[in-house]
């Protein structure tokens, strides 16, 4: 009447399952400790505060050791690497504040919510800088991020344009490709901003000239607090310095120096008027007068003010976290158009008297027409360069052509003729797409125009997951996840780079004795902490005996 099967043996089967189901859940609960227990660990061997100014929930600041427990989770392979479908890089090195060679990991995905993350993952000290220090440091983290049969999740390494980062062969992104097959390189695009304006000097021998003058203007005024009280009295406007790798310092100084030019040209008279200034200074103050007061010299500002605030936009677009392949095409075409427009304004530029600078003698009225016509071959080619090496130094490479794919203003152009090459050249770098099934999902999303408003794959993306299509357009969504994943700068690192020198220093705060000699232990001893045995299982055992907790810690 009870049937075949023995009751005891269906008691010992939901016994091992409650067993089971215990130990799974003590596993995660040790896991988490033995986190917490490596948070300690790192806070006592570094000096660093274990208590915040506020440990509320809500607060934005609540101290280095819940911060760094919530890194730590934030950055745990089960939290986000198990979740998302792709995963890229971005890593740099540089020289800290110690003179130690570092090199920072960044990781980007999408998390579970839909959104972007730039995660910092870790500072690897480095013995050196050479390709093999950093692929080999690089490929050990990466083992342990993605374990075996996950490399294809990562699709992408953004380092700077340094030969051993970008070497084709040898270089850092070479050996971590021969590892990953997906991962391919992208070089970072405010970098290439920064080549750009660099080849349109270097290459152009007056326009050198022109902004190693600018340069001379703050130069000259650094040099002395007596300078520079003339220069706040008279101008009333500081001049920035000027960086051989930052052009927006560049663009800085020349917005200064054209808006404030007669003021400057007031200063330097100013300079050369007073008796109190030695023989030097007034020679350097006539000479910074007479270059404002060139002809060649007022043309060249003035269309590098109009230029520069193009470059600028440009630049503060490739700052940003959220930007993706697609975005990045469309920003940098208008930026190509915006240079274009100036030089087809560049005969009405020559002529207007606000850009000529100070009018010349009729005796030399021939030699102005031979001017004109320098100027404006000058300026012609200044615009040239900057648009042949935008054009060259932006196109996307084989693989992010796909970019093209999902760029909301070609899809009117799309649906009339279907992009048959890029889809190809798509599915070949990422043979997990199914190239029939994709063409049949763009088709659709080209021809409804509630899509051709998106601006870029992130809205696009967005737009898709809002009114829940993710199941009727997947494959499309697993392309829109590689391209917003595929990161189109390192600036995340850089910002890495500057917290690191605020962290090289030690925070104070008061504590019980007892936690006091704790942490000067894991200090002053923190070799022997890390080279005991089990350390972290021991500490849980102890943790878990010391009195009955309402987490689980211990197995069955």
């Amino acid at each position: 009447m009870l049937g075949r099967i023995s009751i005891a043996t269906q008691l010992d089967e939901g016994h091992r399952i409650a067993v089971r189901r215990h130990n799974e859940e003590v596993d995660r609960n040790r896991h988490i400790l033995s986190k917490i227990i490596d948070a300690v660990k790192f806070c006592g061997a570094f000096e660093l505060a274990l208590r915040g100014h506020d440990e509320s929930d809500a607060s934005e600041n609540p101290g280095i050791f819940l911060g760094l427990i919530d890194l730590m989770a934030s950055i745990d392979q089960t939290a986000f690497v198990k979740q998302s479908s792709y995963i890229a890089i971005q890593a740099d090195e540089t020289t800290d504040i110690c003179t130690h060679c570092q090199l920072v990991l960044v990781l980007r995905y999408i998390d579970g919510h839909n959104n972007i993350q730039e995660r910092f993952f870790e500072f690897i000290a480095l013995p050196n800088a050479t390709a093999d220090t950093i692929a080999t440091a690089l490929l050990e983290r990466l083992s342990t991020i993605l374990p075996a049969g996950q490399e294809g999740k990562l699709i992408a390494q953004a380092y700077d344009g340094a030969a051993l980062m970008r070497g084709a062969t040898g270089g850092v992104q070479r050996k971590v490709q021969d590892v990953y097959g997906s991962a391919y390189y992208v070089h970072c695009y405010a970098h290439q901003l920064n080549l750009i304006m660099q080849q349109a000097t270097s290459h152009i021998p007056k326009i050198g000239q022109f902004f190693s003058d600018v340069g001379g203007f703050s130069t000259f005024f650094s040099k002395s607090f007596k300078r520079t009280a003339v220069l706040d009295e008279v101008v009333a406007h500081r001049l920035p310095g000027a960086s051989r790798t930052r052009w927006n310092f560049h663009s800085r100084a020349v917005n200064t120096v054209y808006e404030h030019k007669d003021e400057l040209v007031k200063c330097f008279q100013t300079i050369r008027d007073r008796g109190d200034f030695d023989a030097i200074s007034k020679r350097e103050a006539g000479g910074c007068m007479r270059m404002l007061e060139d002809e060649v010299f007022c043309f060249i500002l003035a269309l590098f003010h109009k230029i520069m605030p193009h470059v600028d936009m440009l630049f503060n677009h490739l700052q940003k976290r959220n930007i993706d392949s697609v975005f990045i095409a469309g920003i940098t075409q208008r930026f190509t158009h915006s240079i274009q427009a100036i030089r087809d304004s560049v005969p009405s530029l020559v002529e207007d008297e606000e850009y000529r600078g100070p009018v010349q003698e009729p005796p030399l009225k021939k030699r102005r027409a031979m001017g004109e016509e320098t100027q404006q071959h000058l300026a012609i080619e200044v615009c040239d360069t900057i648009m042949s090496h935008a054009k060259e130094r932006f196109s996307f490479t084989n693989h992010l052509i796909s970019a093209t794919l999902l760029q909301g203003d070609l899809f009117p152009q799309h649906s009339r003729k279907f992009p048959d090459s890029a889809l190809g050249t798509t599915v070949d770098a990422y043979p997990m797409l199914d190239k029939a099934r994709l063409k049949t999902e763009l088709s659709l999303i080209y021809e409804n125009e509630d899509f051709q408003g998106c601006s870029g794959a992130l809205a696009l993306f967005q737009v898709v997951m809002e009114n829940n299509l993710q199941d009727t357009f997947t494959e499309t969504v697993s392309l829109l996840k590689i391209l917003i994943t595929t990161q189109m700068t390192t600036v995340e690192s850089e910002r890495c780079f500057s917290t690191l020198k605020r962290i090289k220093t030690f925070l104070r705060n008061t504590m019980a004795q007892d936690r006091l000699n704790a942490l000067a232990m894991l200090s002053i001893e923190k070799k022997l902490a890390r080279d005991i045995p089990d350390f972290n299982t021991r500490v849980i055992e102890r943790f878990a005996t010391q009195k009955d907790r309402r987490a689980k810690f211990l197995y069955k």
